[in-house]
């Protein structure tokens, strides 16, 4: 006998990076030349010295580290958020307007399941984080794609003409992840104006603002005094701290809305962990220098990058920034396909543009999301090495 099985689970994909993982399987990669993975956009290495030794010092001293919290995260780092946010954005900023999840992947869903259910629709710019589209799928709300233009950045004026009365809210990610793109403050406060006219949340996914290459704060959202009725920030902090294993993200919206939050958040996990907002803020007030060194390392990566396509006429490079160069490939081979076979030939671990498109499309076909935050400066001259040499 089968058991029951939720048919808009059955028609979620599998996780991308998981499958990925499974191309490696069986294959044998020589001292020599040894897997260049580009696949995932995470830290590998543990967190700065100064942060463990406090994650340590909260485990074996402070006994309220292992219980319970309260559902929307310790006050003494949402009102760390609040205090910088403000600063950094020019905005007012409160600290009950912020919340604390268990990565930024469940600010993403806590966010949406008080705004959309089965029925209902969401815009997101493609090529698309591939998490967000599966959450939808899994609740049954439908995902309308927004193509994006030269450099992929997205068009206001395009996604009006998508919204419909059952439209609740469009997500953007900025920096871009899978492409890279750094999305101008005009185009951002276009969206923000779009959204507040029909009525639409404006979700802005910042996972990866730590890393943008412009001076000075990315937008003027926050600095609209009455942002809070449809601007709703998510953040995490994995990247900057390197806390991928401790799931602590962020989400900044209306006291209103945290309240819906509260009830997701309390069902599904009670509360997050509490050595991962010790570590969090601990990171928040000490590494302010160490994360700006980090920010030029990954500018360095970036430019390197740049440079390295720039060198093959035969690729195309459609976005770069953060962790992601996205890059269209010049073989006649689905990017499935190709991304798989080039792990074995090429010792390369990368993923398709098909995971990041709608199924069927055309431009995924063409598509390649390298993640270079992990790769450097001798392993991105490897790449580009395997790169220029390989034939499918």
């Amino acid at each position: 006998m089968t058991l029951p099985l939720n048919p808009a689970m059955a028609a979620t994909e599998p996780p991308p990076v998981m499958e990925a993982r499974r191309w490696l399987d069986g294959v044998i990669f020589p001292p020599e030349r040894p897997l260049i993975n580009v696949s995932q956009a995470a830290p590998v290495e543990p967190p700065p010295l100064g942060l463990r030794q406090a994650l340590a010092e909260a485990a074996l001293n402070d006994p309220a580290a292992h219980l319970y919290g309260p559902v929307l995260g310790l006050p003494a780092l949402r009102a760390e958020i609040a205090a910088q946010w403000s600063t950094g954005y020019g905005g007012a900023i409160r600290p009950d307007q912020v919340a604390i999840t268990q990565g930024c992947n469940q600010a993403f869903t806590a966010v949406m399941s008080t705004l959309a259910g089965a029925g209902d629709e969401v815009i997101l710019p493609t090529p698309w984080y591939f998490n967000h589209k599966m959450w939808l799928d899994m609740q049954g709300v439908k995902t309308v794609p927004l193509a994006t233009g030269e450099g992929l950045i997205p068009s206001a004026e395009a996604a009006a003409a998508l919204i419909t009365p059952k439209t609740r809210a469009i997500v953007l990610v900025s920096p871009n992840n899978p492409g890279g793109a750094e999305y101008p403050a005009s185009v951002l406060a276009d969206f923000m104006a779009l959204a507040r006219r029909h009525g639409l949340a404006l979700i802005m996914d910042e996972t990866y603002r730590d890393f943008d290459s412009r001076e000075g704060a990315p937008h003027a959202l926050f600095t609209d005094p009455d942002w809070a009725d449809t601007l709703i920030q998510l953040y995490s902090f994995s990247k900057a701290y390197r806390l991928t294993g401790h799931r602590v993200g962020a989400v900044v919206a209306d006291v209103a809305r945290l309240a819906e939050v509260e009830k997701f958040l309390d069902t599904v996990a009670i509360c997050p962990s509490q050595l991962g907002q010790i570590g969090a803020l601990w990171g928040m007030r000490n590494l302010g220098d160490w994360v700006a060194s980090e920010r030029l390392e990954i500018l360095s990566r970036r430019a390197a990058m740049v440079a390295g396509f720039g060198a093959l006429p035969d690729w195309k490079l459609l976005g770069c920034g953060a962790y992601f160069a996205y890059v269209e490939h010049p073989f006649q081979m689905a990017s499935d396909h190709l991304a798989r076979e080039m792990v074995a030939k090429a010792g390369v671990l990368t993923l398709p543009g098909t995971m990041f498109q709608p199924t069927g499309s055309a431009a995924g076909k063409r598509q390649l999301r390298i993640a270079f935050a992990n790769v450097d400066q001798a392993g991105i001259k490897a790449l580009f090495a395997r790169l220029a040499e390989y034939q499918p």
